[in-house]
């Protein structure tokens, strides 16, 4: 287990490196790690993960009300890289009640956390609990909310006295433009959703395309605040910032 001291200097000393050099340095200090892919960024992780002598398993949350583009988009990596994409599913007996009390569509109403908690997050907590850490895409670029995103951090959201978690983000300091050069220089799949104009891509009812001078996090829950457009995977350590 990384000690705060350790985390903070790790910072320091990884700030300007490439993500490759994050990742391996990381994995050596961190080995019991995933990756959780949804997005561009993350199959990015899993692109420089492919050239290193690590075996990293990779996770996605299915959570049931996903693009039919995603879970193509899903297969196509799985096949491109001959990995094992384990998914993880929401508790049906709370899915079942979360519907039968309130229907489908709550979150326009009620907002979308709890779907979220049901949906994600708990459902990472379960995967998490096997793992000591989890590698994701965040960006600085990506909201005001996640503007000061380190480069590795203690998970405060999924973390508890017994068993702490390590989040790493290799990708912080990218921009939107750095992701998409890489991609296109190393063929790498990616969403078909992002020809027709989506940014980030989420469920299907909470995500939508975004105009030529919007940000991209304004696609996702468009009906709420812009400062609390977190599904509530990062939300804690964003809010702890």
């Amino acid at each position: 287990m990384l000690s705060p001291k350790e985390i903070q200097s790790l910072n320091h000393s990884l700030e300007g490196s490439e993500p490759k050099d994050i990742l391996t340095t990381l994995l050596q200090k961190c080995p019991n790690t995933g990756i959780s892919f949804s997005g561009a960024e993350d199959v990015v992780l899993i692109e420089i993960a492919s050239k290193l002598p690590a075996d990293i398993p990779v996770f996605t949350l299915d959570t049931g009300r996903l693009h039919p583009q995603t879970y193509e988009f899903i297969e196509r990596v799985r096949d491109h890289y001959g990995i094992k994409i384990e998914l993880l599913y929401p508790d049906a007996e709370k899915l079942r009640q979360l519907v039968s009390n309130k229907g489908l569509f709550s979150f326009y109403q009620d907002g979308h956390h709890e779907c979220c908690s049901i949906r994600k997050v708990e459902p990472l907590r379960l995967r998490l609990a096997s793992l000591d850490g989890w590698i994701t895409g965040q960006r600085r670029d990506q909201s005001r909310t996640r503007a000061k995103v380190p480069v590795v951090e203690l998970d405060t959201s999924f973390s508890s006295a017994s068993h702490p978690v390590i989040k790493i983000n290799p990708l912080a300091n990218w921009s939107s433009a750095q992701i998409w050069n890489y991609i296109r220089m190393f063929d790498v799949p990616f969403n078909s959703l992002h020809e027709s104009g989506f940014v980030s891509i989420g469920c299907e009812p909470c995500t939508r395309p975004v105009g030529p001078n919007q940000h991209e996090r304004e696609g996702r829950w468009w009906w709420e605040e812009a400062t609390i457009r977190e599904c509530g995977l990062h939300r804690g350590n964003l809010d702890r910032g």
